[in-house]
């Protein structure tokens, strides 16, 4: 075999090939290697602050300027442009959309306003303008509206928190959530700032603190989107319900052995359990909990800038990302993966229009049966029917990602809330005819939200009214409170010294 000296000494041309091949191959490897370094200095620069952090810090742009990604990426909460079939990132009045509502919960607040909440970055803003505020409310209500709220429950103490009415902690509460909500602001480890969940795991005999990073990927979101109510009719304290588990019959379990009831039903008197948003609850009953997956990993994927991998924070909707939420995982186009969930939501969406017509009946049914002398122990088990069935139907419904987070379930659930309300329907319709009403009787007609509102009595234009008022006088001068206070953190800041109380 000929040496390569010999080889080009033949054929000098060959020479040249080697020389401009070695050329090339010495460049493209001092660019990966310039790109590596560039890279790891990259990553090392992503814990490295600008300026230190207290630990009560509730302004997202003074934590965006130690992490400008993370934050670019969370004011896209602001952006309310997505729709998908059943929801999307705007708001949407859902009483307009089902007015069946506004009789299900006629007697509270949710009869006066509700709809489909927009990005974290609203959160201040849309509870202050909504209508269900103008009752007497405590400032639990505050509790996952705001990064002010650790800071506040550090000032006053938790139980002192919880007792101050809605408008007394208005001055206070001033930033949506964000990133203080989540994160230690030494470390950027994720934590826990809301003490109701951490409370509701140790009765559960369950240290938070040995939680795994994945765990706590979707933990930290359950600090909020969970089923909850306030204990004590003082006290207003934050629990939730998951004593006996996180499931709709064994809540209801514990709503039952506590006496509690959110409101008594203005037309049927059933006690009613209200469901707030048991996102976090449906979400374990389902496949993907099954498989390990976290909230984060399909509602802020990660995603690569330059050599840096960070969390997306434009918390949303997998459908309006299904390139870096879904196809992580699935193989399946996006038309298919879309066609997927839109199948599933079609149908848990033909089932609790089902429910919430038998339960409207139902309401209208036991109200007539009161008026006709119906007797308490009559009306007991009846009302107990209606009752079950509200709080499946809601459960289901006030979980809002229920259609795609644990579809077989929330049809179980839904199921049983038909069966439920259809069985206090068979009851009302005996006692019925034994008062001499004939059946069917004549249904009202709330096909539209403002007809049902007036059915049941609210003075909607009087209830507006008072609301433009209080976004004119009262909510100005919180502003400019929480203008000086975040003045007199500036001051601190700039100082180096953080915000101390």
């Amino acid at each position: 075999m000929k040496s390569i000296k010999e080889v080009v000494k033949k054929k000098p041309w060959l020479g040249w090939v080697i020389f401009f091949a070695t050329i090339v191959v010495v460049f493209l490897a001092g660019l990966l290697g310039s790109s590596i370094i560039e890279r790891r200095t990259e990553a090392n620069l992503i814990l490295q602050n600008v300026k230190p952090l207290s630990e009560w810090e509730p302004r997202n742009e003074v934590w965006g300027e130690n992490y400008p990604r993370e934050y670019e990426t969370y004011i896209k909460t602001l952006d309310t442009n997505f729709r998908s079939k059943y929801g999307g990132s705007g708001k949407i009045d859902m009483l307009e959309k089902y007015p069946e509502l506004v009789i299900l919960w006629a007697g509270y607040a949710f009869s006066r306003d509700y709809n489909q909440g927009r990005g974290h970055y609203y959160a201040v803003k849309d509870l202050r303008q909504t209508l269900r505020t103008d009752v007497p409310q405590p400032s639990t209500c505050y509790t996952c509206k705001s990064t002010d709220v650790p800071r506040v429950m550090n000032k006053f103490g938790i139980p002192e928190f919880y007792k101050y009415q809605f408008k007394e902690m208005g001055h206070e509460i001033a930033n949506p959530i964000g990133c203080q909500d989540c994160h230690d602001p030494k470390t950027m480890n994720l934590r826990i700032t809301r003490p109701a969940l951490i409370e509701a795991l140790e009765r559960q005999g369950k240290d938070i603190n040995k939680s795994t990073l994945q765990e706590m990927r979707s933990l930290v979101c359950a600090q909020c989107h969970v089923e909850y109510y306030f204990k004590g009719k003082e006290d207003k304290y934050l629990t939730f319900p998951w004593d006996n588990g996180m499931t709709v019959e064994a809540m209801e379990t514990y709503y039952d052995s506590v006496g509690h009831v959110d409101f008594v039903h203005q037309l049927s008197k059933t006690p009613v359990l209200k469901a707030q948003h048991p996102d976090f609850e449906v979400f374990k009953l389902g496949v993907h909990s099954d498989r390990g997956i976290s909230c984060a990993d399909c509602h802020m994927p990660y995603k690569s800038e330059g050599g840096v991998k960070f969390t997306d924070h434009h918390i949303q909707s997998p459908l309006n990302n299904i390139s870096n939420s879904c196809q992580v995982c699935h193989r399946e186009s996006e038309a298919k993966l879309l066609q997927n969930v839109t199948e599933r939501q079609d149908k848990i969406d033909e089932l609790l229009k089902m429910a919430m017509a038998s339960l409207v009946k139902a309401h209208f049914e036991a109200m007539t049966a009161w008026e006709k002398g119906a007797s308490e122990e009559q009306m007991k088990p009846v009302l107990n029917l209606i009752r079950q069935a509200q709080w499946r139907w809601d459960f289901v419904a006030a979980s809002h990602g229920a259609g795609f987070h644990a579809p077989l379930e929330a049809a179980r659930i839904l199921g049983n809330s038909i069966q439920k309300s259809e069985e206090a329907r068979i009851s009302l319709s005996a006692l019925l005819t034994k008062l001499g009403v004939t059946v069917p009787i004549q249904y009202p007609d709330v096909s539209t939200k403002e007809k049902a509102q007036a059915y049941i009595g609210l003075e909607m234009e009087k209830l507006r009214e008072n609301k433009k008022v209080f976004l004119e006088t009262v909510v100005p001068q919180w502003e400019k409170s929480a203008e000086e206070r975040h003045d007199k953190m500036k001051q601190d800041y700039n100082q180096g010294s953080g915000y101390k109380k």
